[in-house]
């Protein structure tokens, strides 16, 4: 089984709603949310925050957990996500890497609309429910 963790890393849009962020990963050509496969021994947490950070740049405040995600992947093995719920610890641009060449932040419905995987939209409803 593969370990990743990763965030729903949101802010207060200028609308008054909840934004939340989605990756572009040209290596796959999809959207998702941020995300990786955890070190041998790295806790979930300490994982999460991490792959956010170097997927996007930014450092989080890690917030409640979410439910954990489970799928096969490319290669055939089943794949455990544990996310967060994340607010940025400062704002700042965001600026294209090796893993991620876009970053965006859209609403619930926005960002359900964009991204590829089913399941990332049912994580963001979760998180919905949650944030009100």
């Amino acid at each position: 089984m593969v370990r990743a963790a990763g965030g729903v890393v949101w802010r207060l849009g200028s609308s008054g709603r909840a934004e939340v962020v989605v990756v572009h990963r040209p290596k796959y050509d999809d959207w998702s949310l941020p995300k990786g496969k955890c070190d041998p021994g790295e806790s979930g947490e300490v994982c999460a925050l991490r792959e956010v950070e170097e997927e996007t740049g930014w450092r989080c405040v890690l917030g409640p957990e979410l439910p954990t995600v489970s799928y096969v992947d490319r290669k055939g093995r089943l794949k455990e996500v544990r996310y967060w719920v994340m607010t940025l610890a400062e704002e700042r641009e965001f600026v294209p890497n090796d893993e991620v060449d876009e970053a965006r932040w859209l609403t619930v419905a926005g960002a359900c609309a964009l991204l590829d995987y089913e399941r990332d939209c049912q994580l963001l409803e979760r998180f919905a429910e949650r944030a009100g």
